[in-house]
């Protein structure tokens, strides 16, 4: 479908591509990957027509169509979202004005009948045109990809105008994806989406009938989408028929075969060498030296990409924290705009309670806009809830990384200046290492941060958070803008993290690596979800069959509401009371059936008392059994198999309803025992 045939591409000195010769087939999905800087972007713009190579040809079909989708500057205005979409179908909406206004004019009674039998057949080949090409669907296509980018449908009917850079952007590759062409480019497509919506593009093109190229720093997108990755290094393109963890494997092999390769050479190359300078000035030697001069001249050098670091130090010492980290409690928050004042305010959180403890690993996810950052930045403290309250832990020491936190750098600062202040002295060390990690080396280093791109002073936000002690961590997005090489460089340092993790990342493999919990963010609710995300995904779509009965009692959402043996006990010594009033006097027959009673009663509350204690242990057990199975669950490969975890969910499930009884009989029981010592004491 599409060749490149010695295909040579340079800026100034800097050569991106040489004599690189590489095809594409129809259907292919193809990951582009390479280090950055290696030219990912200029051969896409090459392969869309946007630029021309220096030498060599790119050959395609005169009839192929293609859509580039760059990784930011796309804008639309003067129209609805949905009619700014639409326009992509332009084919088909043309087909449907034509019918129209053939259908108005064949109503027409002064036609001729040789004009109106004109007018019905091209009426009738325009119908089954547009009929074969599937226009009586234009509208639910449009709304299906806007709504799987995440347009709601009020969204929809909004003017372009209004719409942010990344909203514009999935705009722009809504169109691209309903124009449906042969060759789909894609430059970072997953930069403006949320989980959601990533996991919508996965499933839309997994099914696209047609050959994708993409470059994605989202390593289970790759993972996922592509059916073999093309590595763009040392100026040449490398194929590999497979995924892309697998690819990294046989990238490592490869690499690792080519050093050895050149180490011989190298090798080789000296002994020469040494030859030469030995016997230059012999004259019984001047032949051999001449002969290994002219070899040496003919030999190519092996090249060898620059050895990849990898970066792992520790976080530095930071106090212990309490139990209890973070705690809302009917937290509200809503927002109004200027514009809106007088108007009702929009609710973002509404009555959210949360119990964040010492060593969680929460991922929060939603769609955008569904109050993720919002969060955030209450448990942060950076904004207090309008109405409930939050509370903070004993000795936790917080770092919060917000979405902007790359516009708070220092612009009068270096990147060295930039981590060297406020880092502690035994991290002095690290700072050159750390900065290695995040792709500033050399020179870079003295930069100051004002000269610095988006994306760089991204990385170099995220790469001080690392160096600052802290036992708490709030992350808003940390990885975007992140490559991923960056990416892995603080997913191993997190892993390794010792303290508490809340973080808000639309990188899946990021989520499923560090996620223990998930907190689902929307309609302005907070819903604490146990297990990793691939649990989370299996929760939402099994929801009707696995929850809880309804007349099921509600199982405490606080360790405090739960009975235990002793306090049930002193709650049963508190409503006994210590002294009984003398009743007045008695005849002897009475005296003897009020004591029968009497101990009747008695026996009556001891095998209450009895009943209450045993309950409290089996609860204190099943609880127990509950945490066992939870940890489990969160095991990051127990969705891996879904027959192994069906026993395991229906155990969970089992286990959670019997909690619910138990809790019914319990609360029955003590509300028995309350009226029983309350009439003891009248």
């Amino acid at each position: 479908m599409l060749q490149l045939q010695d295909v040579t591409k340079a800026f100034g000195e800097k050569t991106l591509l040489e004599h690189v010769t590489w095809q594409v087939g129809d259907r292919d999905r193809v990951g582009l990957c390479g280090p950055n800087g290696a030219g990912k972007t200029t051969l896409l713009k090459m392969l869309a027509g946007l630029d021309e190579p220096d030498s060599g040809i790119i050959q395609k079909p005169n009839s192929l169509t293609f859509g580039y989708l760059p990784q930011d500057g796309l804008s639309h205005t003067g129209r609805t979202v949905v009619a700014e979409a639409s326009l992509a179908l332009k084919p088909l909406l043309d087909l449907k004005a034509e019918m129209h206004d053939l259908e108005a004019r064949l109503g027409d009674a002064t036609l001729s009948e040789a004009e109106h039998d004109a007018m019905l057949a091209r009426y009738s080949e325009v119908q089954d045109r547009f009929r074969l090409s599937d226009g009586y669907q234009i509208e639910l296509k449009v709304a299906t990809v806007l709504r799987g980018l995440g347009f709601e449908p009020e969204a929809q009917q909004q003017l372009t105008d209004h719409l942010s850079g990344g909203w514009q952007m999935r705009l722009a590759l809504a169109k691209l994806l309903l124009s449906a062409p042969d060759l789909l480019l894609l430059d970072e497509p997953t930069n403006h989406l949320d989980l959601d919506a990533r996991n919508w593009l996965e499933e839309y093109l997994v099914a696209y009938p047609h050959a994708v190229i993409l470059v994605s720093h989202d390593r289970y997108f790759l993972d996922t989408v592509v059916t073999h990755i093309a590595d763009l290094t040392l100026r040449k393109i490398t194929e590999y028929h497979t995924n892309y963890t697998k690819y990294l494997e046989q990238r490592d092999a490869a690499i690792e075969r080519l050093r050895e390769a050149k180490r011989r050479q190298d090798e080789e190359i000296q002994r020469v060498e040494e030859f030469i300078s030995r016997f230059r000035y012999q004259a019984t030697k001047a032949a051999q030296v001449q002969s290994r001069i002219k070899m040496l001249d003919k030999v190519e050098r092996l090249e060898v990409p620059p050895e990849r670091k990898r970066i792992h130090f520790q976080f530095p010492a930071a106090p212990k924290s309490g139990r209890m980290v973070l705690e809302l409690k009917h937290a509200r928050k809503a927002y109004r705009s200027a514009a809106e004042l007088g108007q009702k305010e929009h609710v973002v959180l509404d009555r959210v309670d949360l119990h964040i403890e010492r060593g969680d690993r929460i991922a929060l996810v939603g769609h955008n806009g569904a109050g993720k950052s919002t969060l955030m930045r209450m448990l942060s403290g950076e904004e207090p809830p309008d109405s409930g309250s939050r509370n903070e832990g004993h000795q936790v020491v917080m770092q919060y990384f917000a979405q902007d936190e790359a516009t708070r750098l220092d612009p009068a600062l270096t990147v060295y200046e930039t981590l060297s202040a406020g880092s502690p002295h035994t991290m002095v060390p690290a700072i050159r290492n750390i900065l290695g990690g995040f792709l500033f080396s050399g020179d870079d280093v003295y930069k100051k941060a004002v000269v610095l791109s988006g994306g760089e002073r991204t990385r170099l936000a995220v790469a001080r958070m690392l160096l600052r002690p802290s036992n708490t961590l709030l992350l808003d997005e940390p990885t975007n803008h992140l490559d991923i090489d960056s990416k892995e460089v603080l997913l191993d340092a997190l892993a390794d993290y010792g303290g508490t993790l809340i973080f808000v990342s639309h990188d899946r493999y990021f989520v499923e690596k560090l996620a223990t919990k998930v907190i689902e963010v929307g309609d302005g609710k907070a819903t604490l979800y146990p297990g990793d995300y691939k649990s989370f995904l299996w929760s939402k779509e099994n929801a009707r069959t696995i929850r809880l009965k309804p007349d099921a009692p509600p199982r405490p959402s606080k360790p405090d509401a739960r009975p235990t043996s002793d306090r049930g006990a002193s709650a049963f010594r508190r409503t006994v009371p210590e002294k009984v009033e003398k009743k007045p006097e008695q005849s002897y027959d009475d005296r003897k059936r009020d004591q029968a009673d009497k101990n009747k009663r008695e026996r009556a509350y001891k095998t209450l008392k009895n009943r209450l204690a045993e309950l409290e242990a089996r609860i204190a057990d099943r609880e127990k059994a509950i945490k066992d199975v939870e940890q489990t669950m969160a095991a990051p490969d127990f969705y891996s198999d879904h027959e192994k975890s069906k026993p395991v969910l229906a155990q969970h499930q089992a286990l959670m309803w019997e909690v619910g009884e138990l809790l019914g009989q319990w609360e029955m029981l003590q509300n028995e025992a309350e009226q029983y010592s309350e009439r003891r004491s009248s």
